[in-house]
């Protein structure tokens, strides 16, 4: 499965879809947001992959909550990749999540291909349910580790290698100083 790409983006099609190459292979993904995309755009893709009996699908997020959220709702009976692709189109996953907890199917039911049958489902199985966001554990490291991770990528770390060398390791704030304290856990995995 699928779970996150990372690549330039080749194509954007009016449907939502993107085409993103990632070391010489075309991934053909549909985005919950495709604002602000160009064509030769650098992005990063938290993908959620179905397998169906004609195709394999695959839908990419820009945040893993999202990510988490479409896989969410998928779960509700009736709400299938496309509705739920388009509940994330239509409102922010705060919004609607704030939504299903206060009980507003009105609102969920004004996003396009959902009804208030539908919605009224959305929120019987939903309601309660749902918590706050998780932070990654990329999000409790200091301001710059992201240069440090671009860094050690392009010496040939693989970006899971580089996540379970820095997990809880708290980098000095001068960036030499964080690279070389980096390379040292990476050595000792």
């Amino acid at each position: 499965m699928i779970g996150w790409l990372r690549g330039r983006v080749v194509a954007l099609h009016s449907s939502g879809t993107v085409v993103v190459d990632v070391h010489a292979v075309g991934y053909e993904v549909s985005l919950a947001s495709s604002e602000e995309l160009r064509v030769g755009d650098d992005v990063e893709l938290f993908i959620a992959t179905q397998v169906r009996a004609d195709a394999i699908v695959l839908y990419g997020f820009h945040a893993y909550d999202d990510r988490e959220f479409f896989t969410t709702l998928l779960a509700t009976p009736g709400v299938g990749p496309s509705t739920a692709l388009a509940a994330l189109r239509t409102m922010s996953t705060e919004r609607l999540r704030a939504a299903i907890e206060d009980g507003d199917a009105k609102l969920i039911a004004q996003i396009p291909g959902i009804g208030a049958k539908t919605a009224n489902r959305i929120v019987l199985e939903l309601r309660g349910k749902l918590s706050e966001p998780a932070p990654l554990p990329s999000s409790r490291r200091p301001p710059g580790v992201s240069d440090i991770e671009e860094a050690l990528r392009s010496l040939g770390y693989a970006p899971g290698e580089i996540r379970d060398a820095l997990e809880g390791v708290i980098l000095p704030e001068d960036e030499s100083d964080a690279l070389r304290t980096a390379l040292q856990h990476l050595r000792r995995r």
